[in-house]
This record gives structure tokens, C-alpha cells and sequence, in this order.
């Protein structure tokens, strides 16, 4: 069974319907979508964020679109998972990048350093790894 078959220029695909087709094809050309990712999205900023329990402690890397609100739901044990169960609370670095696949790209990249590099990015921003909640809560 031939599962696609090429008609002039476009890829026609079995199974999805020929509307569906039509519609990613006019939103491409309008220049609304790239891949499946909306232009707003790429021009929206990312935070990347570091936290800790304490001092040189356990380390949490995590990216976010809304920054104050993020720390809140961690601070808060609102989010399920790691920080609540290690009790990871105290943000100790922050960075905005111009767009969400960057700050999300520099999250994967900061989560494959290794630990000691971390450390002294935190210590470059923050020597006295202080709580920085209050400066972004206001």
C-alpha cells in the first residue's frame, strides 16, 4: 500500500483530510505558522531559572514564560514533582531570553552542564545565593 503519493508540488498525505491539508498549506504561505509553532510564540520572551533548598544544595533548572507567577506556583508547592518533593523553593538565578525556543534551548543546554558550572553561574549573578523572589515580585 503506497502510504503518499506527490501531486505537482504538495505532499498528499492518506488519512488526513484534503481540507486539513488546504488550511496548514494557506496559513504557511500567510506566513502565520512555522512548523507547528505560531509567530507569537517565537516572539514571546522565555525566562530560564535556577533554584535551590539551600545554599550549594539541590539544584532545580526550569524555563517559563511567566516568570513571577512560575516561582509563586514552586515557592507555593503548587506544582507537582521535583521541587516539592526536594523542597525547592529559594530562586537563585534568573535570565529572560528574546523567545521561547531560545530560553527553552538554553534550559536543555544549562541542564547538561555539569554541576560545578552551575554553581558558578549562580555565584556569578548571586555571590550570596539571597533569595531573588523579592526582586521580581516587587
Amino acid at each position: 500500500m503506497k502510504l503518499s503519493s506527490r501531486t505537482s508540488t504538495h505532499l498528499v498525505t492518506l488519512g488526513q483530510p484534503a481540507g486539513a491539508r488546504q488550511n496548514k498549506a494557506r496559513r504557511r504561505e500567510a506566513g502565520k505558522t512555522r512548523g507547528s509553532m505560531t509567530l507569537l510564540n517565537l516572539a514571546m520572551s522565555g525566562w530560564v531559572t535556577i533554584m535551590a533548598n539551600k545554599p550549594r544544595g539541590t539544584l532545580y533548572v526550569g524555563v517559563t514564560s511567566d516568570l513571577v507567577r512560575r516561582i509563586w506556583q514552586h515557592r507555593e508547592g503548587e506544582v507537582e514533582g521535583f521541587t516539592r518533593q526536594h523542597g525547592v523553593k529559594t530562586l537563585v538565578y534568573f535570565e529572560e531570553l528574546p523567545t521561547m525556543p531560545l530560553a527553552i534551548q538554553r534550559e536543555k543546554n544549562l541542564k547538561r552542564w555539569v554541576r560545578q558550572w552551575k554553581l558558578d553561574l549562580i555565584e556569578g549573578m548571586n555571590p550570596k545565593w539571597e533569595d531573588l523572589w523579592p526582586r521580581i515580585s516587587g
